[in-house]
């Protein structure tokens, strides 16, 4: 008797499944198929998300599998305990604050804490991906993995100052 797949095996497949076959200029629809789009959604994915992780993944090198893989946990979780396996409708891309938004003097900041609440929630539009390169080069110009800031802005929800204070270069010394 074999074991049962666990939903991380099967993401992998489909990642790993969707690497091999990616084109550049290539559309979700030609990376993900109906078995796999509907897995996806099981978890709290979508096949566009997927698709613009495997793209960057590939082209870029980053965000890289386990990335993609913590990513998808973390909506996952989401989605299946808070949410309860309920949808929620995206957002309009005129509500997310502009590039140059700056919170306690960091540009990009309060972009990215709306990009991560809407990872979270569900509510990405098809045209936001987050872990993109901005995402990823405040990430590493912050020294916090996009994961964990993914659960920063999960635990703080709404309150921006304790994001902001519980960023590495703003902990004191020692902590």
């Amino acid at each position: 008797m074999s074991a049962p797949e666990t939903w991380t095996a099967r993401y992998r497949e489909a990642y790993e499944r969707a690497a091999a076959d990616y084109r550049p200029g290539g559309r979700p629809e030609e990376l993900v198929d109906a078995k796999d789009a509907a897995f996806l959604r099981s978890i709290g994915g979508t096949a566009r998300e997927f698709f613009d992780l495997v793209e960057d993944g590939v082209r870029d090198g980053a965000p890289d599998y386990e990335t993609a893989l913590l990513l998808t946990a973390a909506r996952r979780d989401y989605f299946l305990r808070v949410d309860r396996g309920q949808w929620r409708e995206p957002l309009e891309n005129a509500t997310l604050p502009p590039k140059p938004a700056e919170l306690g003097g960091i540009p990009w900041l309060p972009r990215i804490i709306e990009k991560a609440r809407r990872k979270l929630q569900g509510t990405m539009d098809d045209d936001l991906m987050y872990g993109c390169g901005g995402d990823r080069a405040f990430s590493q110009r912050h020294g916090i993995h996009l994961a964990d800031f993914l659960q920063l802005v999960r635990e703080n929800r709404e309150d921006e100052a304790a994001i902001l204070a519980a960023l590495p270069e703003r902990r004191p010394a020692g902590s």
